[in-house]
């Protein structure tokens, strides 16, 4: 692949008191002046929300055009694909660059949440998931995780441990991420037990088995590499999947994420790497089952032993494959559409020693993985540091 990353922005996460117009603007504005490029050179812009009537401004694909005048009249487009929102709007930027449609793209990932009550969120949340079996499904999106987890459990027996392990571990990687929403080392204790400040959401899982509700934008610019400033402060994609798995759950093992295995097959093999040439991922741990079956689904540990990979401390910071060293999506927080370009800036960012969050030594190959609905849209990237 040719495509690159050089600019990246990355606002805070949490209850923002700015607008949706002014966290896509001053995203742009940021990332633009990161890649020292100017914003007639852009060919075109993308923008990744989900929205699904959880903020009251629609279409929002020109409000990037408020970062610049010289944006004006560029070609701009929103994409909306679940929670990967973000990831479908950076490979439609990749997709121009590789096919020759353009030398230079800027994409953009925003979401306004808090604004709304929480059962219009939990409302348009349930919009990721199939209608006809989510009708009357309690605590939102999740008790569809809530749901898997059970048949999980069913299967492979209680991982309640296992769980409190990853959104401890999460908990603790995003107390040194400043951008993260939520920076408290909860320890495994607490993530443990049902308390008055960590209730049962959907059985099984707790508050801290739960991503907060989010506001938030982060925004990447894409070059070829002959558009790209001269320097060593690039990264570049090296292999990237995108799969797309049934919405309904009544057609798929519960158990298994099976679009994502194939994710992750793909991607290793355009990569031509193995699991352990990884230096870290971001993965998409909108609930802790689902990280847990991300293990599984990259081929960390084989089907119903995904607890192996967090008990034996594999996905620590210092362990063999660290995953989420951001605080993924548990501490760090998730605006549904800025998710998949935040998960990209902070796995560049760990690339180029910068890390916001827990800095991974000599980090030179990185993978995300995103997730829309539970496991139906799958997009995996492996980003690795340009040298040359």
């Amino acid at each position: 692949m040719k495509t690159r990353i050089i600019g990246m922005s990355h606002s805070p996460f949490g209850k923002l008191e700015a607008s949706l117009e002014t966290l896509i603007s001053e995203a742009a504005s940021a990332a633009l002046a990161d890649a020292g490029v100017e914003a007639r050179d852009i060919d075109a812009i993308y923008v990744g929300q989900f929205n699904s009537g959880m903020c009251a401004q629609e279409f929002p694909a020109s409000l990037a055009l408020q970062a610049d005048p010289d944006l004006r009249f560029k070609p701009a487009t929103r994409c909306e694909n679940a929670c990967a929102s973000g990831s479908a709007a950076l490979y439609q930027g990749i997709n121009l660059i590789e096919g020759g449609l353009a030398r230079r793209v800027l994409v953009i990932g925003a979401e306004k949440m808090t604004e709304a009550s929480p059962a219009a969120i939990a409302e348009g949340l349930l919009g990721a998931s199939y209608r006809p079996e989510s009708q009357g499904v309690e605590a939102g999106f999740a008790g569809i995780f809530a749901e898997v987890a059970r048949a999980y459990f069913e299967r492979f027996g209680d991982h309640t441990e296992a769980l409190a392990r990853i959104a401890a571990k999460n908990h603790a990687n995003g107390v040194h991420n400043p951008l993260a929403q939520l920076r408290n080392d909860l320890g495994v204790e607490f993530c443990r037990k049902v308390s008055d400040k960590n209730p049962v959401v959907a059985p099984p899982l707790k508050r801290t088995d739960c991503s907060p509700v989010s506001d938030g934008a982060a925004a990447l610019v894409l070059a070829h590499p002959e558009a790209a400033p001269a320097g060593p402060r690039q990264v570049r994609f090296r292999a990237r999947a995108q799969v797309t798995d049934f919405m309904p759950l009544a057609r798929r093992d519960l158990t298994r994420l099976e679009g994502a295995e194939r994710a992750w097959q793909q991607l290793l093999a355009e990569g031509n790497v193995g699991l352990e040439a990884l230096s870290l991922a971001e993965v998409h741990d909108c609930f802790t089952i689902a990280e847990l079956m991300i293990y599984e689904a990259m081929g960390l540990a084989p089907h119903g032993q995904g607890a192996r990979a967090i008990e034996e401390g594999w996905v620590m910071p210092d362990g063999r494959l660290p995953i989420n060293p951001s605080g993924g999506l548990k501490s760090k927080g998730h605006p549904v559409g800025a998710t998949g370009v935040s998960m990209h800036v902070l796995a560049a960012r760990q690339l180029l020693g910068e890390a916001t969050g827990v800095q991974i030594p000599d980090a030179r190959l990185a993978a995300v993985f995103n997730i829309g609905g539970m496991g139906v849209a799958n997009y995996a990237s492996l980003l690795e540091r340009v040298t040359d």
